[in-house]
């Protein structure tokens, strides 16, 4: 009976690692098949089936993307610092104002609390698409178009993250926050040492898909000034010349995919760790 409940335990584990690597590699295939586009000369493109690895692997996209870059109006430079001031400041200010928004809604008692809890789960269900016409009206409204602001301000507006502190919060006692205050503690401290460090899962999870939606933002139709358009937006403008700038296209999505992985890198094993370990429970 012990050999064979080892048994089972063996092929138990190598099923499951089996599986996981199959996961695994179905999820890295865009990512591959990216890369290995970024790497294809022109001609390749157009065989079929196209090869997921190139026949004659080349830089001379990355170097033509370059090129286009150094040979634009606005310098390179430019793009970038619109792209990290925007993302930066996005995602610092988003992670503030959803956790300060969230902990009122969680921990304190007052006039249509219940209402505004119910407006933002309902405010999850309407995508990008549906809210573009007012978002340009009241952009428009404030004369905030063709300016930072015009991308930033959208960005600040999701309440998928105080919905998500709003859960971790309720899973800190009453008890922790109000021996804080008994100590003399304000809210602005007790929102700042005791209830921050209680949702770094939270924190970090928001960290991560803000950055990347701000990093992706192009702004559309809401910015008109070369000087403002942010990197990805030149980008999508060199690539966007037809099938002679596919590998170009390509080049320009790897590179931009670059920084949101390092801070999924960077961040998640932080996620793991608080959710493994923090929280406080009655």
């Amino acid at each position: 009976m012990k050999l064979r409940k080892e048994r089972r335990s063996i092929f138990g584990t190598v099923f499951l690692a089996l599986l996981l690597i199959l996961f695994a590699v179905f999820m890295a295939l865009p990512v591959v098949y990216m890369l290995s586009s970024s790497l294809k000369p022109p001609e390749e493109f157009f065989l079929f089936p196209p090869p997921i690895f190139p026949k004659s692997p080349t830089f001379d996209n990355f170097k033509d993307l370059g090129y286009s870059l150094s040979n634009a109006w606005i310098p390179f430079e430019r793009y970038l610092f619109n792209s990290i001031l925007l993302s930066v400041s996005s995602t610092l200010l988003y992670v503030a104002i959803a956790s300060m928004a969230a902990y009122p809604l969680a921990k304190h008692q007052f006039p249509g609390k219940a209402a505004m809890n119910s407006v933002i789960t309902l405010a999850l269900m309407f995508t990008a698409a549906v809210l573009a016409l007012p978002q340009y009206m009241i952009l428009s409204l404030l004369g905030w178009i063709d300016t930072y602001l015009a991308i930033l301000a959208p960005t600040l507006a999701g309440t998928m993250g105080v919905f998500l502190c709003v859960q971790f919060l309720e899973t800190i006692p009453n008890s922790v926050l109000e021996s804080g205050r008994m100590d003399g503690a304000s809210e602005f401290r007790v929102w700042w040492s005791i209830v921050l460090p209680n949702i770094k899962p939270a924190l970090f999870t928001m960290i991560i898909f803000q950055f990347q939606g701000a990093w992706n933002a192009t702004g559309g139709g809401l910015i008109y000034t070369e000087a403002l358009k942010t990197l990805p937006a030149a980008m999508t403008q060199i690539a966007s010349a037809g099938i002679a700038r596919a590998g170009v296209g390509s080049a320009s999505a790897f590179i931009l995919m670059i920084p949101p992985v390092l801070v999924l890198i960077l961040s998640q094993s932080n996620v793991f760790e608080t959710m493994a370990h923090s929280g406080i429970k009655d």
